[in-house]
């Protein structure tokens, strides 16, 4: 994994050079002043200006790829986790039932372990699968009127066996209203933020949904967690490819990186827009999304547009 300290050299080579050309800079402009030498005067200041723009572009788009490979390095750390844990579990559960006679109750109960482990990898397979078309892939595919909270409860049931909610755990308040989108996009944008909440929320965990209409022709979807909060300096990293706090190797809670990135992706391709707030009702991290949509019509056509 890289280290935050190769950062450095980049920083110091630049500003000593940023410093060596301004010195230059003034150096040439009182050399013009004292002889007179107006022509030259200009055409040095213009060449020494633009060399000046050039090293600061330099610096700042190196620092650029200096943190993105660090953020890679913490990725491929990330993804090395996430795949190593559920097939070791999977492994242990099927060594034990070749191993030992296991009644039926115990059996379902791997089964059950079992088929979280799946989950946990083709989740995770979907989010590499998205990040990857993001770039690539032309979307054609139609919009549709999609019922929020129908999705929301088929998010949270899974949302719930992963991890052991209780009832009161989860409250949903909503306005009878549709969301105009894809459903895939939509499902993907809700599992990411509500595992994302469950992943930071405090304990006991505690998850609010609201789904507000902002207007004719827009619906504000909102999920708040009671855990930490997002810090200031943060709130604008966290939607960034590859961005988790701290270290992979000492970190606690499960991720790579990816979900808030594709969820700031989907979301611009549905026209709508994103954003975190640091305190939210429940005393953690609020993220809020603006998003098409109109108030419920029973009597609207539900037809693919």
């Amino acid at each position: 994994m890289i280290r935050r300290s190769s950062l450095t050299w980049p920083i110091v080579l630049g500003t000593t050079l940023l410093v060596l050309i301004v010195a230059l800079l003034v150096f040439w402009i009182i050399w013009g002043v004292v002889t007179k030498y107006w022509v030259f005067l200009t055409v040095g200041i213009v060449f020494i200006a633009l060399i000046l723009i050039g090293v600061t572009l330099y610096l700042i788009l190196t620092i650029k790829e200096v943190r993105l490979t660090q953020r890679q390095a913490n990725f491929i750390d990330a993804v090395t986790h996430e795949l190593k844990s559920p097939i070791a579990s999977l492994k242990l559960y099927l060594q034990t039932m070749d191993m030992w006679e296991v009644g039926p109750d115990q059996q379902r109960e791997f089964h059950r372990f079992m088929l979280e482990d799946v989950q946990r990898l083709d989740g995770l397979i979907d989010d590499l699968l998205e990040a990857a078309k993001l770039d690539h892939r032309q979307r054609d595919e139609p919009s549709e009127d999609i019922d929020p909270v129908a999705l929301l409860q088929t998010c949270l049931e899974s949302l719930r066996r992963r991890y052991d909610f209780g009832p009161e755990a989860i409250q949903i308040a909503s306005a009878p209203c549709v969301i105009r989108g894809r459903q895939h996009d939509l499902e993907m944008i809700l599992v990411n933020l509500l595992d994302n909440a469950a992943k930071y929320g405090g304990e006991p965990r505690q998850l609010l949904v609201q789904v507000l209409m902002r207007g004719k022709n827009r619906v504000l979807l909102r999920v708040s967690d009671n855990g930490k909060g997002v810090p200031s300096d943060m709130r604008r990293q966290i939607f960034n490819r590859f961005v988790r706090g701290g270290s992979e190797l000492e970190r606690r809670t499960k991720g790579t990186g990816l979900g808030l990135y594709l969820v700031r992706e989907l979301v611009a391709r549905m026209k709508g827009q994103i954003n975190v707030q640091g305190r939210g009702p429940l005393g953690g991290a609020t993220f809020e999304l603006d998003l098409p949509g109109r108030p419920f019509d029973p009597a609207a056509p539900t037809t693919p547009v």
